[in-house]
């Protein structure tokens, strides 16, 4: 079944860093501070997947206001949004906005000329790399005391003094018999959406190559 809750942090990036490395040099995450009226979440964004085999997907798009809209005109703090377009919630292949139906996959960023002829077409594809590749993309749209939006699934570990948002990834598609196949769902997809000086907003956007990029009303994956 989908998440039992998903929505939306709005507040101030306080700070940002990458996981601590393990015994073999490889990290996963890179950890966000987010700073709202009732104190500081912590959220962590995927940039690869302990699965060796499995390696990310990820994009970067910049987008006028109103494309986002209910999310980005929310208050600061944690809201709830109902699994549908209209609350504001994030779907990779379903929101008009986000999905990508050029087909294309590049293993190595585009350089900027191509990458404007593509908006120019509406074209977003995903482009695939390292965990490295991932972060810095990410890291290239994270700008301190800026209005930050995290998207996931919120948790709470308050005797550990941590609360925050992660499952901040694509969140359908995962193929049967794997351990996420009961999480799979739709319009409750993980995404970071920060406020540019332009009034318009970047966002990052990430996947696990496993997880499909057609999915039924489920968000189970489809031939």
């Amino acid at each position: 079944m989908p998440f039992d809750h998903y929505g939306v942090l709005a507040g101030t990036l306080h700070g940002h860093r990458r996981d601590e490395p393990d015994d073999q040099g490889r990290w996963f995450h890179v950890k966000l501070e987010v700073d709202a009226p009732d104190g500081r979440y912590h959220c962590a964004v995927d940039v690869d997947s302990h699965q060796s085999s499995v390696g990310v997907r990820f994009k970067t798009l910049t987008l006028d206001a109103a494309a986002l809209q209910p999310a980005v005109s929310l208050p600061p703090g944690y809201h709830e949004l109902d699994g549908g377009p209209d609350s504001g919630a994030l779907d990779f292949l379903r929101h008009p906005a986000l999905v990508d139906h050029s087909g294309v996959l590049f293993e190595r960023r585009p350089p900027s000329c191509l990458t404007d002829l593509l908006d120019l077409f509406g074209s977003r594809p995903w482009h695939a790399g390292s965990n490295l590749d991932a972060a810095t993309a990410l890291e290239g749209v994270l700008v301190l005391g800026q209005r930050i939006l995290v998207f996931g699934e919120p948790f709470d570990n308050r005797p550990r003094g941590d609360v925050g948002v992660h499952n901040v990834h694509q969140n359908q598609g995962d193929p049967a018999g794997s351990q996420w196949w009961p999480e799979n769902g739709v319009w409750q997809d993980g995404a970071i959406v920060t406020h540019r000086p332009d009034g318009r907003y970047d966002v990052f956007l990430t996947r696990f190559s496993s997880q499909a990029d057609r999915t039924d009303g489920a968000g189970h994956p489809l031939a």
